[in-house]
């Protein structure tokens, strides 16, 4: 039952094809003005010469010790003291870099029927903006090493270096970087809870919905009335020393526009063996609920190793320091920010 999440949501996928022509549908019939738009601005994608575009730099360093600040506290699931001291961490941090953050607190149910309590973290740039795009990562690591090698550890939390701290380590980064040179568009960070504690493999059943707790909670309930964006872009696993991301199926589906333009981007950029041209089947991800609920087209950088489950140390004691590298934290997020400032050029350089 290697890479369960993936392999149970491919077999489930043709019930979310149906929802997703739905809503195909809805947005051809009340969104032409909208879909025109985008379509314009994806024919230009090939004039771009995203190396003249202005964005702010992102440092490797500082995102290397956004990781491991993180892993100094400890596992980070829910009931641990790991996982208070790193939700204060993660918010006091984002305080000195956006106008606004808001903790959403939330309780909810997991496989075992044992409640937990969840924190999502929306800090925010230019708040006032109605026009908005969202970025996005999970901060919990699993309570569960339910792919280790080794079968008496399969009931043993894991560090969740890469599986969680890297995203989040690259969000706080890019918040850094671009409060000093803010794009045309207000920024929401989001730093979904509970996304790592879905049902492990020793249970001997599956049940999709026990993961991505956090993100499921949020779209139902955004931290904003009627809360829309342009796009998002979510971040999983995107330190590992070999990454290799290709065009998830969910991201095709729901926001295909978004996603060859970014792999475009990577591709001019110099990172077209990073960012792979090739399909690649859907993974149950925090943007499936985003996508779904909220209708909000958003994307899934996800390492994607072809030998093995996402990457050789996934869901394994083994996910630690060693399993990042820094330079690949500022790939993907250069990639990211040439995108945003070439949507959202800073005033400055307009």
């Amino acid at each position: 039952m290697a890479a369960q999440k993936r392999q149970i949501l491919n077999q489930k996928f043709p019930l979310y094809a149906i929802s997703i022509c739905c809503f195909l549908a809805l947005i051809l019939t009340v969104g032409c003005h909208n879909g025109e738009k985008q379509q314009k601005t994806d024919n230009q994608t090939s004039v771009i010469d995203y190396t003249k575009i202005a964005a702010p730099e992102f440092n490797a360093d500082s995102a290397l010790r956004f990781v491991e600040e993180q892993l100094s506290f400890g596992f980070r699931h829910p009931g641990t003291k790991g996982h208070g001291q790193c939700a204060t961490y993660i918010t006091n941090n984002m305080k000195r870099w956006c106008d606004t953050v808001i903790v959403q607190p939330f309780t909810t149910t997991l496989w075992d029927g044992q409640n937990a309590e969840g924190k999502n973290i929306i800090a925010s740039i230019a708040p006032e903006r109605d026009r908005r795009i969202l970025l996005a990562a999970h901060w919990d690591s699993r309570q569960w090493a339910d792919h280790d090698l080794d079968t008496a550890k399969w009931r043993s939390p894991l560090p969740g270096a890469n599986d969680g701290a890297s995203g989040v380590a690259v969000l706080m980064e890019m918040a850094r970087a671009m409060s000093s040179m803010p794009p045309d568009v207000g920024v929401d960070f989001i730093f979904f809870d509970i996304e790592d504690q879905g049902i492990p493999e020793w249970a001997n059943r599956y049940e999709d919905n026990t993961w991505c707790k956090g993100s499921q909670h949020w779209a139902k309930n955004p931290h904003r009335m009627f809360y829309q964006a342009e796009y998002g872009i979510l971040y999983d696993m995107v330190g590992t020393d070999k990454p290799r991301f290709t065009k998830e199926e969910i991201s095709m589906n729901f926001a295909q526009g978004l996603t060859n333009r970014l792999w475009n981007c990577a591709a001019f950029l110099g990172y077209g063996g990073i960012f792979v041209n090739e399909l690649s089947g859907a993974i149950l991800d925090d943007h499936l609920y985003i996508n779904q609920i909220l209708r909000i087209p958003t994307i899934d950088i996800v390492q994607n190793s072809p030998d093995c489950s996402f990457y050789q140390h996934w869901h394994t004691t083994n996910d630690n320091l060693d399993a990042i590298n820094k330079e690949t934290l500022k790939t993907v997020a250069t990639v990211s920010l040439k995108l945003i400032y070439s949507d959202f050029p800073h005033k400055n350089e307009q």
